[in-house]
């Protein structure tokens, strides 16, 4: 049994279950902009789940209680736009909206920044980097105009290297240096140089 969670991935880059050959795959709203409190498991035919709460037959009988029907209405409007989007091309926008802003940091702070993960087979909009010299959660705190992260979401606020990068292999102090920039769809050129220039400005 494989579940796949694609919280990240879709709405950014084409997702197809059958080429995946995924048993299940989670779809997060509030990561393609729909409102935060919604999400849908894609279930391959066959494949008997046990309900997260016994009761009524909504939702398959996956689970009991009222469905949301204007989160799930919101759900699919966004997974629409995002269908718009990928088809129009805005992943190589982003990506070059990304690969500018990792110019930008590597040129003006020469050999201190070092990319975590892949340079090519990523996400467009993700540009994860650690900073030699400056911790991650530090740099941001000096660049509160900017929303960005040291990690995952759900370990914000905790000053501990990521396990997904330990993961990786990379060492506790190349971890602790990491941060997290993701251009969006409201994302400009002009945001991309505003955000290098504070973040140069506070790692120098």
């Amino acid at each position: 049994m494989l579940h796949c969670d694609a919280a990240q991935a879709v709405g950014k880059i084409g997702v197809d279950v059958e080429a995946l050959g995924v048993d299940l795959l989670t779809v997060v709203g509030h990561k393609m902009y729909a409102p935060k409190g919604i999400a849908a498991l894609y279930v391959r035919d066959g494949v008997a789940l046990e309900p997260v709460v016994y009761g009524g037959g909504q939702e398959r009988g996956l689970r009991a209680g009222t469905e949301n029907a204007t989160l799930a209405a919101a759900l699919g409007t966004a997974a629409d736009l995002a269908a718009r989007e990928l088809a129009d091309g805005e992943p190589a926008r982003l990506a070059a909206l990304r690969d500018d802003l990792h110019h930008r940091l590597a040129e003006h702070l020469p050999g201190r920044v070092h990319l975590n993960g892949p340079s090519q087979r990523r996400l467009p909009n993700t540009l994860n980097v650690s900073i030699d010299g400056v911790l991650g959660h530090e740099l941001l705190t000096a660049v509160p105009e900017i929303a960005a992260s040291t990690g995952s979401a759900c370990h914000s606020g905790t000053h501990t290297p990521s396990p997904v990068l330990t993961a990786m292999g990379l060492d506790t102090d190349r971890a602790l240096t990491a941060v997290r920039l993701s251009p969006g769809r409201w994302s400009t050129l002009a945001d991309i140089e505003t955000a290098a220039t504070a973040l140069i400005k506070a790692a120098v």
